[in-house]
């Protein structure tokens, strides 16, 4: 086994290059996100991924897939899925069918949901999705906006504990983000630094409550690009305090944890000040993250790409930053675990039939 591949990188194209079959060769990479830059259509995708696990068969192929506005594949077959509100509108819809009949009917919309979206990349050779998002609809974030299931984080979190009981059925492994909570503050991350000065109680008491109520049921979360002032002057995925005393201690959290995109405007100002992506990886390593995630960075030259390999190599063996088994065994207990359908399987499946039926 590899002591511990903590990189997740990206590519440029609709196919490897040289560049792409070298990086993902290197032993620190991980995984890979896909983007829709990555895609023309399913026979494509497919060629992808298949090319992707012959160079690196344990790598884990994963995209930013969530449904409404974040959905990196739209056609060719795949379903365009509701946005999370859609769910949690469904859920006050009780109709002629008494009270809570609105509450059951979105918990088996979110399964279906959940369901869709693994099997249809599953399909086509993805191993995993970056989602649910269980940030709160305080109604004040644009980047959260509509992406948040519910207001109210009892709500929030049996819906996403539905979709993600799809995704387990489709055989794909869950992502909870944006750990402690995203909705609360109007800055986007990928563009300021958000900071939130609510204190480490109400903020345990609301947006973060789904965490504590899924400890058992995720299987990775990913941190917000957010400063929370009154409990560590990091953002949370550079935070010791916020990973591994409070998510992983205090909440009982064992799965994997990845670092969002640190080519973000929020990812790489620590401690006041812009660091390299190295630094940011390493830093976010040792508050306890497990994988790091540099995004949209192969483009052109991929000059980025490599100095963050080459970094975070030079940067082990000096000592500021090591490997860890349980990193890469989290990492790897993220893969499928049996073989999927093909699509034209999953077309005929009864299943996949009925729960496309009760999507909102």
């Amino acid at each position: 086994m590899t002591p511990h591949a903590p990189v997740v990188l990206d590519i440029a194209g609709t196919t490897l290059s040289a560049d792409d079959r070298r990086r993902l060769a290197h032993p620190l990479t991980g995984g890979l996100i896909l983007f829709a830059r990555n895609w023309s259509d399913r026979r494509q995708l497919v060629e992808l991924t298949s090319e992707i696990k012959t160079v690196r068969p344990d790598v884990l192929i994963c995209v930013d897939h969530e449904g409404g506005r974040v959905q990196r594949f739209r056609t060719d077959g795949f379903t365009h899925l509701p946005p999370m509100r859609a769910l949690g509108e469904l859920w006050h819809q009780d109709g002629t069918g008494g009270a809570g009949c609105g509450a059951m009917n979105a918990t088996d919309a979110a399964t279906a949901a959940g369901y869709v979206l693994g099997a249809e990349l599953r399909a086509c050779g993805v191993d995993f999705s970056f989602t649910p998002v269980l940030d709160l609809d305080h109604g004040e974030s644009g980047v959260i906006g509509d992406r948040a299931f519910h207001r109210d984080p009892r709500v929030a979190t049996l819906l996403a504990k539905s979709l993600m009981h799809g995704l387990l059925l489709a055989g794909m492994a869950n992502c909870g983000k944006h750990f402690p909570g995203h909705g609360f503050v109007k800055a986007d991350s990928h563009t300021e630094v958000p900071v939130d000065r609510r204190s480490l109680r109400a903020i345990l008491n609301d947006d973060a409550r789904p965490y504590e109520w899924l400890s058992t049921s995720l299987t990775s979360v990913m941190p917000a690009h957010v400063i929370y002032p009154k409990v560590d002057a990091r953002p949370a995925g550079f935070s010791a305090r916020w990973l591994k005393e409070i998510l992983r201690q205090q909440l009982g959290f064992t799965g994997a944890i990845f670092s969002d995109d640190l080519s973000m405007e929020g990812a790489r100002v620590i401690d006041g000040s812009l660091v390299s992506y190295t630094d940011a990886a390493t830093v976010a390593l040792n508050a306890g993250c497990d994988l790091v995630l540099l995004c949209n960075q192969s483009t052109g030259d991929g000059r980025a790409v490599d100095e963050l390999l080459d970094g975070l190599d030079l940067a082990l063996r000096e000592g500021a930053w090591q490997t860890d088994p349980d990193s890469e065994v989290r990492r790897q207990a993220l893969l499928p675990q049996a073989a999927p359908l093909t699509w034209d399987e999953l077309m005929h499946h009864g299943v996949y039939q009925r729960a496309l039926e009760r999507l909102p």
